[in-house]
């Protein structure tokens, strides 16, 4: 989920991946860039600080964006998507971070495939054609050269969606949230 923040739900073997603690999914806390600025976490150049919509916002700003009604994630994708080049750097800057994210954690854990929902997904294709070419750089292994990645059908609301299923219904929800029966 891409929004103000960035985070996961990992999915493996038909189980969500809690972690020991319950804290696995914290996507948006891997450092992408070992230099970057702090983060409130306490790390240094978070995926999170660099591919969020309000850091794609921020950069976009920093470049000159110029908003035309309101500074946020949605007037950076009209601007991308009428050809502005602030804007469609801040969203190439963003994706090319989520896609090295998204590779890291598909070596280390062998998904084929990244739901990705949230805000920042609203922007299309102004999104999901850079996030397609980078992750096709950075998932290089041969085993990742299937690994895709989609837009999560509920939009925006992806992840609240799947939070309620899984507080009311628990692990056993997660086939049916994956379109899939347990028949």
């Amino acid at each position: 989920m891409v929004s103000t923040g960035v985070g996961a739900g990992l999915v493996l073997n038909g189980s969500v991946h809690h972690g020991l603690t319950g804290n696995a999914g914290h996507l948006g806390h891997i450092s992408i860039d070992f230099d970057g600025e702090a983060c409130p976490c306490g790390a240094r150049g978070c995926l999170e600080a660099i591919a969020s919509g309000t850091a794609i916002t921020r950069h976009a700003l920093a470049l000159g964006w110029q908003a035309p009604l309101t500074a946020d994630t949605a007037g950076v994708a009209a601007s991308a998507q009428a050809g502005e080049a602030a804007a469609i750097d801040a969203f190439d800057r963003a994706t090319r971070a989520l896609a090295a994210g998204i590779a890291a954690t598909a070596a280390l854990i062998e998904i084929d495939i990244a739901v990705v929902g949230g805000g920042v997904a609203q922007a299309g294709e102004v999104f999901f054609e850079p996030l397609a070419r980078h992750l096709r750089r950075y998932a290089a292994m041969p085993f990742l050269k299937e690994l895709r990645v989609v837009p999560a059908e509920l939009g925006p609301d992806a992840g609240l969606v799947g939070a309620a299923v899984l507080a009311s219904a628990g692990d056993s929800a997660v086939p049916v949230m994956l379109g899939h029966s347990s028949r």
